[in-house]
């Protein structure tokens, strides 16, 4: 660990690796990235990997999920034809059946020909009741900064003097017809401050109205630069009409208000809660014990308030659900009749319906008993319909529909992409260094008993890792032969705040010490040994794979780390960083600095140790994890001796991907990479 605790004084020669799109760094880029192509994508087996990824993720088998806007159904589908995507729609008439008339609305494809411009889809937002405009987000190459369209959805046409915004990390969303609520970079405003939170986001609100030019709308909401972001919004719900502005002051603690013209009214619940209002109820979800009206109740806990009488300064609440040592709240949905309340024990899905109102549990049937169930709209305004969808590890998802409280049929089935007869899945839990059970899922074929292992893991945000198809790795991997193991380690969600908060900051060791217990275990269970066992991870997973490199190296064959957090000293300094020092310590702080420093892959890298096997991918449009990480992995490993490959896609955002077959060649370069090492060879 280095000792300095200013972070611009670092001496780092590979600094330079930071300057994006610099010539010199994509130089470097691009000298990288031809051998580690030369090497991984030569064989007859890596071409059978993309081509079975690519079927996968381009199959018009697949379900085409949809969302309810008025009467229609609307969906965004990209396939072999259109890489780019179609925004169409439907009639709910038209999607029972198998093959629905769809009506396009937008062909992403026609549109990026014509402009000459690399659009990847982002997302429609559409204005309520009529829904006849929609404000299209779009970026270039697919960065999280994007440009803001309006389209006549009548018309099929892009309105010329709409609400556009030019690229940027924008927040912007419907009043009415002819008003928005805007975020984006607006420059220095009258408080001398800039537009942007040292985040990147928002912390200024406009009220914006059409014909108008968008710097001279007025302020309606600021938060510090020092915040995450500012967001506002407006509540259509009939009758309960109503303004919310928000301040996040760090990535997991918000004030939020209720703005009555120029009065803003704070709901006094705590920072670190999740509140939400519907019709006059409140619902608040606190991430660490809140003693409210004289009853502590424990993180994690539903409770729901009469709103107006809370904001008058009742206390009286219903608790509509507890958590306990296995279970914990994942989400929660309306629909006109009822709550639908989502939970988790032991990381499998329980399902929930109340009445609203007297809050009684009704049942729902027709839901199936062993599986991952989520929601995927609901129409809460005008009816009870549903849209749910289901799937496990073996079970392809199945899209469900019916109204809440009543029997529900499944209308879509993706098909089998694997041979999931013979493979069974297997939830295990073994302790970690300080004894807390850590629950983990073995996913393999039935005959093979041990061999080539890939484990992955995240642990971070309140992420659960939940069970679900595995459509590319049963294909590619387990299909093979592989073993796919999934952990929950401490960092996620998966038993509720808890299980997060104890790993921030100060707790982050706990994150690697729930990993490497598990793969300790495996090997332990003869599952599999140290030399065939890989391990895999993106983002905040590519900085749990950075800390398996430098500080577990002995557990592993080899490590395949994705769009990585590496650099701790200055993750801060770079893109949306700043948002996450709620999650990881702030670098700056000396006191955070120390525990920082302990796993801080890019400072703990030796010349001395053996490492594994590695390959680290990014993509240079990320612009939310900086490829500025990666790249100074890789330079540092060069710098001391060190084996590595490395492979960074030019365009493709923090998903790393574009388009499907981008995904399908990145999918494969990662199983080629780890059937190469790990694996066997004729596999």
């Amino acid at each position: 660990m280095t000792d300095s605790n200013t972070t611009t004084s670092v001496d780092d020669p590979h600094l330079w690796l930071e300057d994006v799109t610099g010539d010199d760094a994509l130089t470097w880029v691009r000298d990288r990235n031809a051998p580690t192509l030369a090497e991984l994508t030569d064989s007859h087996r890596f071409a059978q990997l993309e081509a079975q990824a690519l079927e996968i993720l381009d199959t018009d088998e697949r379900i085409p999920y949809v969302r309810r806007r008025g009467e229609y159904l609307y969906n965004f589908w990209r396939d072999a034809g259109h890489p780019r995507g179609l925004w169409r729609r439907t009639t709910l008439e038209q999607y029972l059946t198998d093959s629905p008339d769809w009506d396009v609305l937008i062909d992403v494809d026609a549109l990026a020909a014509d402009e000459d411009e690399n659009w990847v889809w982002k997302s429609a937002t559409m204005n309520r009741p009529d829904y006849d405009r929609a404000l299209i987000s779009m970026s270039r190459g697919g960065a999280d900064a994007a440009v803001v369209r309006e389209f006549d959805v009548a018309t099929r046409s892009w309105l010329d003097d709409g609400f556009t915004l030019p690229e940027a990390k924008s927040s912007i969303s419907w009043i009415d017809r002819d008003t928005v609520y805007v975020g984006t970079d607006f420059g220095v405003q009258p408080d001398g401050d800039g537009s942007l939170t040292t985040s990147g986001y928002p912390r200024v609100i406009k009220r914006w109205t059409r014909g108008t030019p968008v710097a001279a709308a007025p302020t309606v909401f600021a938060g510090s630069v020092d915040d995450v972001a500012v967001h506002a919004s407006y509540d259509h719900t009939p009758g309960f009409e109503r303004h919310f502005v928000s301040r996040a002051t760090d990535f997991f603690n918000e004030l939020t208000y209720e703005l009555r013209g120029i009065e803003e009214i704070l709901l006094d619940v705590p920072t670190d809660a999740h509140v939400s209002v519907r019709h006059d109820w409140m619902f608040v979800r606190p991430r660490s014990e809140w003693t409210v009206g004289g009853t502590a109740h424990p993180a994690g806990t539903l409770l729901v308030f009469d709103y107006p009488s809370y904001l008058a300064g009742e206390r009286d609440h219903t608790v509509l659900f507890t958590p306990d040592a296995h279970t914990s709240l994942q989400s929660f949905s309306f629909t006109r009749s009822h709550l639908i309340v989502l939970t988790l024990h032991n990381v499998h899905t329980e399902v929930t319906v109340r009445t609203l109102g007297d809050w009684k549990v009704v049942e729902q049937p027709g839901l199936p008993e062993i599986a991952t169930v989520s929601i995927l709209d609901t129409d809460p305004d005008d009816t009870d319909e549903v849209f749910w969808s289901a799937t496990s590890f073996t079970a392809p998802p199945s899209l469900l529909h019916g109204d809440s409280g009543t029997e529900v049929t499944v209308i879509k089935q993706t098909p089998q992409f694997f041979d999931a007869e013979s493979v069974e899945a297997e939830q295990f839990f073994t302790p970690s260094d300080d004894g807390t059970p850590i629950p983990y899922f073995v996913i393999r074929r039935r005959d093979v008993t041990s061999g080539p292992t890939l484990l992955y893991g995240y642990g971070g945000f309140e992420n659960s890792l939940t069970p679900g198809y595995l459509a590319l790795s049963g294909r590619n991997w387990i299909e093979r032969g592989g073993t796919y193991v999934i952990a929950n380690v401490r960092g996620g969600g998966e038993y509720g705040p808890t299980w997060h908060t104890q790993a921030q900051k100060a707790g982050r060791h706990l994150v690697y010490e729930d990993f490497s217990s598990v793969a300790k275990d495996l090997v332990a269970r003869g599952l599999t040994t140290p030399a065939q066992l890989g391990a895999q991870g993106g983002s905040n997973g590519g900085l749990l794979m950075g800390v398996m490199l430098t500080r577990y190296p002995e557990l592993f064959g080899a490590l395949v780390c994705q769009v990585p957090l590496i650099d701790m000293r200055r993750y801060h300094l770079l893109l949306a960083g700043a948002s996450w020092m709620a999650e990881y310590g702030n670098p700056d702080d000396p006191d955070e600095w120390a525990y920082i420093g302990e796993y801080s892959p890019y400072q703990n890298l030796t010349r001395e140790k053996t490492y594994p096997p590695i390959l680290v991918t990014t993509s240079t449009r990320d612009d939310r994890v900086h490829p500025g990480h990666a790249r100074k992995l890789v330079a540092r490993l060069e710098e001391y001796g060190h084996s590595v490959r490395y492979y960074e896609n030019i365009e493709g955002g923090h998903g790393g991907a574009a388009d499907n077959k981008q995904a399908a060649f990145k999918s494969a370069l990662a199983y080629e990479f780890l059937w190469r090492t790990i694996g066997s060879s004729h596999r």
